[in-house]
C-alpha cells in the first residue's frame, strides 16, 4: 500500500524506476546505500529520484534508524586557505565525536542538490557551505547550511559580515579616501552580499553613495584582472574593499609590480585573515573570522540534531574581528594581529 509521502508527492518506487531505466531492485539497492551499484547506475537513480521528489517514507525511516557514524560536509571546491580551514575545524571535531567525515564537491546548485540526495543513504547528518540550493531539506537527515540563512527545518551557522566590513569600510574613509571600490560579487553567496552591505551602511552614515561592485570570484587570476583594469585606467578607485584575502592579495601583487605605490597611490583591504596576510609588505589589513570554529560548530551541531535535537530557527552567528596592518594607510607601528 503506498503511503502518504508516496501520495502527496505522486511518485513512486515504480515511476523512479522507469525514469531512470532500471528495476525497482535496484532503486531500493541504491536507496539503501548498497555497494554493489555502480556509480554511473547510482548517479541515474538519484537524478531520477531529484527530478521526481521521491522519497518514501518507510525508507526515510529505515534510513533514520541506521547510524553510520559519519557526516557529510559538501563544498565548492578545495583551492584556498577558506575551505582548507573549514575542513580541519569539521574533520577535526567530528573525529572528536567518534565520527568519520564523507567529502563531496559540488559548486552548482544542482550539483549540491544532487551531492545531498548521494550522501542521505550513507551518513547521518550534513553540513553544506553557502548553499541556496531548493532541495537540500528533502533529503530526511539534518542538514546544516555554513555561511547561509537558516529556513525550515535547517539550520544555519555563519561568521559576522556586516559590521566587520562596515568597520572596515569606514576605517578607510576615515583615511580620507573619497572613492571606494567593492571587489567580489555580492550574489555569489550570503556572506559576499552581507560584507557589500556592510560597504554601503558605511557609506549611507556618511551621506555617502556607494559605488556599485567590482564582479569578480574568489579566484587570484580575478584579482589580477582587477589590477589590470586599474592600471589601464578603466577602472578609477582611491581603495579597495575586497571579498577576500586571495582577491586583495593578488591585486596588491600586481599593482605593485606595476609601480603603483600601495597604499601611497591606492589602498586596499582584504578579508579571512590568511597566513600570507601578515608577512606581505605592506601587510594587508582585513577582517578575521573563525574559519576553523565554524566547521567544528557545524559538526557539533550535526551531532546534536543526529541525537535528536530540534534545528534552532535563529542563525547562529560567530564574532569576526578588524585586524589593522598597512595596506590601509596606517603606519607600521599600528600593526595588530
Amino acid at each position: 500500500m503506498a503511503d502518504a509521502d508516496d501520495a502527496r508527492r505522486g511518485a513512486t518506487i515504480y515511476s523512479v524506476a522507469d525514469q531512470a531505466g532500471v528495476s525497482i531492485a535496484t532503486v531500493s539497492r541504491v536507496l539503501q546505500g548498497s555497494s554493489l551499484v555502480s556509480e554511473r547506475t547510482t548517479r541515474k537513480v538519484l537524478d531520477a529520484v531529484a527530478q521526481l521528489d521521491y522519497l518514501p517514507s518507510g525508507a526515510a525511516r529505515s534510513l533514520a534508524a541506521r547510524r553510520h557514524a559519519t557526516f557529510g560536509l559538501v563544498l565548492p571546491e578545495l583551492n584556498g586557505p577558506y575551505y582548507a580551514e573549514l575542513l580541519v575545524g569539521f574533520e577535526t571535531r567530528a573525529s572528536e565525536l567518534d565520527q568519520s567525515v564523507m567529502l563531496v564537491l559540488a559548486d552548482t546548485k544542482e550539483d549540491r542538490d544532487r551531492a545531498v540526495r548521494t550522501l542521505a543513504t550513507r551518513v547521518d547528518g550534513i553540513a553544506v557551505l553557502g548553499s541556496d540550493a531548493a532541495n537540500i531539506g528533502s533529503s530526511g537527515k539534518p542538514v546544516v547550511v555554513i555561511a547561509g540563512h537558516a529556513r525550515a527545518g535547517i539550520e544555519a551557522i555563519a561568521a559576522e559580515n556586516v559590521e566587520g566590513a562596515r568597520l572596515l569600510t569606514e576605517h578607510l574613509l576615515n583615511h580620507g579616501h573619497s572613492h571606494l571600490r567593492f571587489v567580489g560579487d555580492p550574489a555569489a553567496g550570503p556572506d559576499l552580499q552581507e560584507r557589500y552591505e556592510g560597504f554601503v551602511a558605511a557609506h549611507e552614515q556618511r551621506g555617502l553613495t556607494a559605488a556599485e561592485p567590482v564582479r569578480a570570484e574568489f579566484r587570484e587570476r580575478d584579482g589580477t584582472a582587477v589590477a589590470e583594469r586599474l592600471l589601464a585606467g578603466d577602472l578609477r578607485a582611491d581603495a579597495l574593499v575586497c571579498g577576500n584575502d586571495e582577491l586583495a592579495l593578488a591585486v596588491m601583487a600586481r599593482l605593485m609590480d606595476g609601480g603603483v605605490d600601495v597604499p601611497g597611490d591606492i589602498a586596499i583591504v582584504g578579508w579571512d585573515d590568511v597566513m600570507a596576510a601578515r608577512y606581505v609588505r605592506p601587510g594587508l589589513t582585513t577582517v578575521r573570522q573563525p574559519v576553523q570554529q565554524l566547521g567544528a560548530l557545524a559538526a557539533d551541531r550535526l551531532h546534536e540534531l543526529v541525537s535528536g535535537a530540534a534545528p534552532s530557527a535563529e542563525r547562529r552567528v560567530l564574532a569576526t574581528e578588524v585586524v589593522i596592518r598597512s595596506s590601509c594607510g596606517c603606519p607600521p607601528g599600528r600593526i595588530a594581529g
